[in-house]
Order: structure tokens, then C-alpha cells, then sequence
């Protein structure tokens, strides 16, 4: 053999070194020793993978032990390791991937599943199961599917579980979710039933029943033992586990009955792994492989499917024209003077190219398509839902990053588009603890003894709606009448106190008394307390029980009738415009019927008072003359249409005017308010001094504050304000007993009244069906009867100027009938001249001598004033051809 030979053979050796680090005595750490060795076995019986070399993984058992699994890691790179699958947990996995990056030594593992393992920072460590990234996206969207708005966190306090729970806190309040309280144990398996214990001793006394239990096996059962000595997996409660509970489930078989009956109703997930035909002849091998040691789980598959990747990115290291080669750092040769014989460590060289191959793997393997994406984290990452029940374990539906919650498998789904939305979104029936099937509430009130601490405004005016008596802590009001009518429909009981919030001089500022419960200080808020943008920023807001909104009160004048009161339907325009169309009216048909109709004819002063009577006799249908002409009788007609609508609309108005009271202001409505220069006074406490300065623009120096509706008639009436803009429930109260003013224009800025609680109480949400429950049996009408309904003048005035008609209203009628005058006359003037023009040989023999204009004209205007016989004597013999037929 050539000297080249004996190299290249020493390049390529006939055993390639792969080590593993595990707790071997974890069910994982069982499951990935048999599976990683059944994985060592088929490849090494298959020449064409690794050329007839040998892959040899060697195992090392760290026994929970982190400074183990560090010696470990030391000896497999002091003997020419290639890779190395592990640590199972995610803490040695921060230590050791430093070690792996200074060395060049691929770090894969399918356990250490960390989410703040980034590729960035430890760039030679894999992950080659799904990341717990997506195991919290999972639960969050679990969570949210059933409705439920706080859950808590108990979990091991190492870094793969913490990280875990501050990416679902964080997935959480995406979907406007958080964790209430966080409890946490000592990292598995040192946590005791004591530490158990003391903490689920105080979520017992939480409101929040959905708990989330993110550790491993051991702990995990533990709290599950401890939980239900202390009833908590009864009726109301909801336990989701993470994955380690289905490695129970699939790993030990049978459980022991102590053990099923304390996790029975909880929900965990299972990394899913597609069916195929290579699965289901692995699982066929199993007891065989196992000797019935432990039953498979799917992080066997991927344990499997990691050694495969390892061999398969060492063939194309081969097939590249790569070799397995080591060099020494020189930073630890110059340590050699140490005790520690840190000089047998050394860089593989190959360690770059391999990490490479690894990550470019293509392959399908035992859990389906093996792929990463750009991230470093596999393609399609998906679980199996499970509902544990007393016969065991049922699958309710899958979870997929592709698609959310589904119910069939989401290999079925990736060839279609993703559709995320809650429509999209289903899971099969759950059967919960206790044997409920009844989706729980996910929420109670803590059997701590504590009252829900109430806040109500402690008012000085309009007491109505809330009132506290004077020296003790009873309220009343219409408010409160609400809340205790809804209060007795809620599904659970419901202990509460109410606590005054106020000085009782003074209205309170309701902006202090909402951001009070948003700190924390109260439970909840019951009064009149309007449901504004900024307020729903900061608490959460209950259906509304009574509709609201700013309008504007200003003192009004009554306007008494008069003996000229018959005037007001019509502005003196109206007036005006009216009469001078009956004179043209009058005239023009007296143009049309002269030269024809008898009755349009006589004197100059019989013709004026024809004209005159005609005109207005025809505003009462009764004129006597007749027209004969075609254009008389259609001028006449459109004109007595306009005046029948006159007639009518004159009617209607002036019977409103002596039935309606009249009042008058000058203010019209917030639009008169703003553009004047005029105080305005509001409430105090009340929003609207807010919405008057920040969104109407009005100066806070024109603004009144005002404590009181005697402060409110006081001030309209000496004039310091000219309008009062307060909403609408305390203004119908004010002017129930105050006739001398009125709501000015319309209501603007419309808002509503609802009871308040903190942020994602399911409080707000209870309350607000019980709300819509009094809506809907009127008992909600009958409390606003019982208080706000009195006997009140009418908020609804009318002004003079509203009432009157003026030519704007008619126009468009007066417009017809002077179109239909100046037709009639022009076509009128065209039949005088086509007849004066045949009329005028006769005339020109008469008029020889003296042809000046004048002469003409005379001529012209007695052609046009005289009689047409023709006409009156075809009229005379059509009567007497009537008499001879009779």
C-alpha cells in the first residue's frame, strides 16, 4: 500500500463515531436508546450507505446529571466523534453547544427543544424535532378555540420549560389571552410533593380554572397525583399538558390505576408523524427491538430518523471528496501544563461541510419528510390533540402550523391553501374533568372568601341613577336596580360589596374612578358611567343597558298667538311672490279671452275689476267667468294646481302653528355653539368636557363646570352660559320639571352606558348576557319605568322659523305657471300678427294719407281690442241649433 493509500484509509476510517447523550433512565432516554441502536443496526446492514464503513453511536448515560452529560461530551470529542445526538436537556444543550461550536462538532437533538436555542447564537446545534415554539402556538390556539381568557402556567423552572412559558405568554396575548399566575417547581425530577402542594394550594384560591402543565414525566405525574387529592381534576377545571404526558400515554402500557384515574379529562399533544407503510413495519418491530421493555412514542421515530440523518450527511461528506480528519487548537495546546488533558481535544475539520449536509437534508424517514426550512426548523410542524379518558387515551383532532386545529390529518391539508380563520377551526367533542362534556368555564370565583370590591360614584346630583345614602354604604338607583336584576340571572353566585367612590360634596372624576380598576384596586364599576374610547382601552365594558349621547339644553321662548298669527304659515316673501302671481295669472287670461269672450270685455274700468275678481276668486275654485280660449283654459288649469298645493300646505301649517306650542332660541345645536363665542357649561365629572376640548376644538376657557341641575337652571337663566351640553339621560331628567327649556337641535356623539371590569374578566361577559336576557323580558323597561319616567315637557320644540313656508317650497310650482303664461302669450302674439297681417290690406286703403307709426299702431291695438264676430256668431248659432233640437 502507497503511502497516499495508507493516508486516505486513515481519512476515512472503516467506524465513524457518533455519540449520544441521554438519561437513559427517562422514558425518552429508554425509547431513543433502542430506537438509535435499531437505526445503528439498519444502516451498518446496508453497504451502499456509509461504503461498507461502520457507524458506531455510542451512549452515554448523564442520569440527570448535568456536569455527566458535560464529561460525556468531553470523551466522545476526545475519541474522533463526527456528531454528537443529545443532551436530552436544554440546559446542558446552552453549555454544550459552545463546546460544539469551538470544536466544529454537529450537536443534533430531537429533546432539548428550547426555544431560545437560536441558530445565530449556537450555530452547530439542530434540532431535529418540531421546536416547543409550536407546541405553545398549539395550546395558545387551544385555548382560544374554547373561549377561555386567563389560564395558569405551572411548569419546571429550567430553561427549556421557562422559555416555553414566555412564548405562550406571548402567543397568548396575540389573541387577547395572558396568563394569570405562573407557578413554578424545581427542575424534574426534584421537585417534592411539598413544593406540589404549596402551589397548587393557591391556585385552588385563583378565579382561573384552565392550567397549563409544561414540565416532564415525573413532575408532571406528580402534580397530577397531588392535584387530584386535592379535587382540582373534578367538574370546572382544565388541564392541558405538553407533549411529556403522550409519552406517557404511548410509552407505558398499562398505566397504573392511580395513575389513569388522576390525569383522566386532560388534554396534551403528540408530535404527529404521518402513516406509512416503513412506521408501521418499525412499530411491528418494536416488542422485538424493546423486548416489551417500553412502548414506542414518537420521539423513538425521531431518534431514529437523527441517526439516519447523521449517516446520510456522512456519505455525502464522502461523496464530496471530503475526509474525517481532526486538528489540534492551538489555544489548548498551550494548556498542557494543566492537570486536564485538554490537548486530546480537537476541531474536526469536516465539522462545517457535515453541519451543512445535515441541515440540506432531504430525506423521509420514519416521521414523514424530513426538511428544514430557512429558519432551521422543520418543515410542517404538527401534534396530535389528546383527550385522556377512562379507557385510556382518544384523539379529538390535530394541530398544524399550516392550518390551526383541524380534525383530519393535516398531511390532507398541506396541498390546499391555509385557511387560519375561526370558521376553519374544529376539534372533536372533549370529554373534561370530572366526566363533563360541557365545554367548563374556564373561570371561577376563588373559594377564598374574598367579596368582588364594587365601585359606585358616590353622586351629588342626579340621584336617581345612583344614589348612596347618607352614613352608610347603601345604594340605590336605576343603575344599581340593573346590576341587581343581572346579577340574579348569572349562571354562579356572585359575592360582591359595593364601595362608594367620591367625597360626597362633589361629583367624582369617573376617568380616576375606571383607571382604579384598571390597576387593580377594584373588581369592578357599577353606575352611570358612559362607554368611551378610552375608557375601553383600559377596562372591559358590558353590553349597554341605556343609550346615551351629548345634546345641547338652552333656555327657550314660548311664542303666543296674535290676531296676526293667520300670517305666520307664510314668510313675507312667500306672501309677496303668491299675490303677484294671481295678478299675473289674472292678467294673462285676460290677454288670452278678450277679443273672444264676452265676459272679458266692457269698459276699461269693468275690464280692470274683471281681472282683479277673476285672479282671486280662483284661491277658492269659485270665479265666474268662463274661458274659451284653448290657452286660457290651459294656463288656468296649471294655475289652479298650484293653488290647490298652496291652498293645503297654508292649511296644514297654520293649524300646527295654533295646536303646537311654539318655542324659539337662538341656539340651534352644537353647531351654533361652536361657531359662537358664547360659555357653555357640562357636568362635572362628565366626559363631555373631554369630547367639547379635544374633538369639537372649543376652548376650555369658554367651559363652565357645573355640580347640579339648580346650577344648570341658575346659570341658563342669569345668562352665565348660553347652553348646557350634558347627555341625554340626566337632561330628560332636567327637563322633566323645567318647561322653560328645550333640547336644541340633535343629539350628537352617541354613547351608552355600561358596568365596568378589568380587562378579559369573563365578568363583562356573563354580565352582558344577563343584560341582553332583562332586554328581552322588558324587566329592563320596567326598572327605567320605575325611575326615570315622569311626566316631562316635550323635549321635542319647534321654531317659528321651522314652521313657516317660504318661496323655497314653492318655486319650482311658480316656475311652472310663469313658463305656461309666457308660452300662451307668445303663441298668442303670433296668431294677432298672422291675423293683423290679413287683416292689413283692408286697412291700408283707410290709412293712405297718413302712414306714420302712430297711425299703425292705433290701427294694430284696435284690431287687437276688437270683437271677433265670427266667433260670436258661430256661439250663437250653436245655442240656437241646441234650442231646435230640444
Amino acid at each position: 500500500m502507497s503511502e497516499f493509500d495508507t493516508e486516505e484509509a486513515a481519512l476515512r476510517p472503516n467506524v465513524v463515531n457518533v455519540g449520544a447523550i441521554f438519561s437513559f433512565d427517562t422514558i425518552n432516554g429508554k425509547v431513543a436508546k433502542v430506537a438509535m441502536k435499531a437505526a445503528e443496526d439498519d444502516i451498518n446492514s446496508d453497504p451502499s450507505i456509509l461504503g461498507g464503513r461502520k457507524l458506531f453511536v455510542a451512549l452515554h448515560d448523564s442520569n440527570y446529571s448535568s456536569f455527566l452529560s458535560f464529561i460525556g461530551a468531553l470523551q466522545f470529542m476526545e475519541t474522533d466523534t463526527v456528531a454528537i445526538i443529545g443532551p436530552q436537556s436544554s440546559v446542558m444543550a446552552h453549555v454544550l453547544s459552545h463546546l460544539a461550536n469551538e470544536l466544529h462538532v454537529p450537536l443534533l437533538s430531537f429533546t432539548a427543544l428550547d426555544p431560545g436555542l437560536s441558530p445565530l447564537q449556537y450555530p452547530f446545534f439542530v434540532q431535529t424535532a418540531p421546536n416547543d415554539e409550536f407546541q405553545m402556538i398549539a395550546i395558545a390556539e387551544m385555548v382560544s378555540y374554547f373561549g377561555w381568557a386567563e389560564v395558569i402556567a405551572v411548569f419546571s423552572d429550567d430553561n427549556q420549560n421557562r422559555n416555553g412559558i414566555i412564548m405562550l405568554d406571548d402567543q397568548l396575548a396575540e389573541r387577547r389571552c395572558r396568563i394569570s399566575y405562573k407557578a413554578t417547581l424545581p427542575p424534574d425530577p426534584m421537585a417534592k410533593r411539598s413544593d406540589v402542594l404549596r402551589e397548587l394550594a393557591k391556585i385552588q384560591m385563583m378565579e382561573s380554572r384552565v392550567i397549563v402543565l409544561n414540565t416532564f414525566s415525573k413532575t408532571g405525574l406528580l402534580v397530577f397525583e397531588v392535584a387530584k387529592s386535592l379535587g382540582m381534576m373534578e367538574k370546572g377545571y382544565v388541564w392541558i399538558a405538553s407533549t411529556w404526558l403522550s409519552t406517557v400515554l404511548d410509552s407505558t402500557s398499562p398505566l397504573k390505576p392511580e395513575t389513569a384515574n388522576s390525569i383522566r379529562g386532560a388534554l396534551t399533544l403528540r408530535p404527529h408523524t404521518p402513516d406509512s407503510k416503513r412506521k408501521r413495519d418499525f412499530i411491528s418491530r418494536w416488542n422485538q427491538l424493546s423486548n416489551g421493555s417500553i412502548g414506542l412514542n414518537p420521539y423513538g421515530l425521531f431518534a431514529y430518523d437523527t441517526v439516519w440523518m447523521i449517516a446520510r450527511a456522512v456519505k455525502l461528506l464522502f461523496d464530496q471528496g471530503g475526509n474525517i480528519s481532526f486538528s489540534n487548537d492551538e489555544r489548548l495546546i498551550s494548556l498542557t501544563g494543566m492537570d486536564l488533558n485538554l490537548s486530546a481535544l480537537s476541531i474536526f475539520d469536516g465539522g462545517k461541510q457535515l453541519l451543512k449536509n445535515v441541515i440540506e437534508t432531504k430525506m423521509t424517514g420514519l416521521t414523514g419528510p424530513v426538511r428544514f426550512n430557512q429558519d432551521r426548523f422543520l418543515i410542517n410542524p404538527s401534534y396530535d390533540i389528546i383527550n385522556t379518558v377512562e379507557t385510556g387515551y382518544r384523539q379529538v383532532g390535530y394541530w398544524s402550523n399550516h392550518s390551526g386545529l383541524s380534525i383530519v390529518p393535516p398531511e390532507t391539508l398541506y396541498g390546499k391553501k391555509p385557511n387560519r380563520s375561526s370558521s376553519n377551526q374544529h376539534l372533536d367533542s372533549v370529554v373534561w374533568p370530572g366526566g363533563e362534556t360541557i365545554k367548563p368555564r374556564g373561570w371561577v370565583f376563588p373559594n377564598n372568601g374574598r367579596e368582588l370590591r364594587i365601585v359606585v360614584p358616590n353622586r351629588v346630583s342626579y340621584r336617581d341613577f345612583v344614589s348612596v345614602v347618607n352614613g352608610t354604604n347603601k345604594v340605590q338607583g336605576y343603575c344599581i336596580d340593573v346590576f341587581l336584576a343581572a346579577i340574579k340571572l348569572m349562571p354562579y353566585a356572585v359575592p360582591y360589596r359595593f364601595i362608594p367612590f367620591g367625597n360626597g360634596h362633589e361629583n367624582p372624576s369617573y376617568y380616576e374612578l375606571v383607571s382604579k380598576i384598571a390597576a387593580g384596586v377594584f373588581d369592578g364599576a357599577v353606575g352611570d358611567i358612559a362607554i368611551v374610547t378610552d375608557r375601553t382601552r383600559i377596562v372591559d365594558f358590558t353590553q349597554p343597558y341605556i343609550e346615551s349621547g351629548l345634546v345641547v339644553v338652552a333656555p327657550v321662548k314660548k311664542i303666543s298667538s296674535n290676531p296676526w298669527s293667520f300670517s305666520r304659515p307664510f314668510t313675507p316673501s312667500m306672501w309677496a311672490v303668491t299675490a303677484a302671481f294671481f295678478l299675473i295669472v289674472g292678467s294673462v287670461v285676460w290677454v288670452l279671452e278678450h277679443r273672444i269672450n264676452d265676459e272679458f270685455r266692457g269698459s276699461p274700468r269693468q275690464q280692470i275689476v274683471t281681472i282683479l275678481t277673476f285672479s282671486f276668486s280662483t284661491m277658492f275654485f269659485s270665479h265666474r267667468e268662463n274661458t274659451v280660449s284653448t290657452l286660457g283654459r290651459l294656463v288656468l288649469i296649471i294655475w289652479l294646481f298650484v293653488v290647490l298645493i298652496i291652498n293645503s300646505s297654508y292649511t296644514a301649517s297654520l293649524t300646527s302653528i295654533l295646536t303646537v306650542q311654539q318655542l324659539s332660541s337662538p341656539i340651534k345645536g352644537i353647531d351654533t355653539l361652536i361657531s359662537s363665542s358664547e360659555r357653555i357649561g357640562f357636568q362635572i365629572g362628565s366626559f363631555a368636557e373631554r369630547y367639547l376640548t379635544e374633538e369639537l376644538g372649543i376652548p376650555k376657557s369658554r367651559l363652565v363646570q357645573l355640580g347640579s341641575p339648580e346650577d344648570y337652571a341658575r346659570a341658563l337663566e342669569k345668562r352665565q352660559v348660553a347652553a348646557v351640553v350634558d347627555e341625554r339621560p340626566y337632561v330628560d331628567l332636567f327637563l322633566s320639571d323645567r318647561c322653560e327649556f328645550s333640547i336644541r337641535g340633535q343629539e350628537f356623539s352617541k354613547r351608552a352606558w355600561g358596568f365596568a371590569f378589568p380587562r378579559d374578566s369573563p365578568l363583562a361577559i356573563d354580565m352582558s348576557t344577563a343584560i341582553l336576557a332583562l332586554s328581552e323580558n322588558g324587566e329592563l323597561q320596567k326598572i327605567h319605568d320605575k325611575w326615570l319616567s315622569r311626566s316631562a315637557c316635550s323635549s321635542e320644540k319647534s321654531e317659528d322659523e321651522a314652521e313657516q313656508l317660504d318661496l323655497q317650497s314653492f318655486w319650482g310650482l311658480f316656475l311652472i305657471c310663469g313658463i305656461a303664461c309666457v308660452l300662451a302669450l307668445f303663441v298668442y302674439s303670433l296668431l294677432m300678427f298672422r291675423q293683423y297681417s290679413r287683416h292689413c290690406p283692408e286697412e291700408l286703403d283707410s290709412t293712405s294719407r297718413n302712414n306714420s307709426f302712430s297711425a299703425h299702431l292705433r290701427t294694430c291695438l284696435s284690431f287687437v281690442d276688437g270683437k271677433v264676430e265670427k266667433s260670436k256668431s258661430s256661439s250663437k248659432r250653436k245655442r240656437d241649433s241646441m234650442h231646435s233640437d230640444v
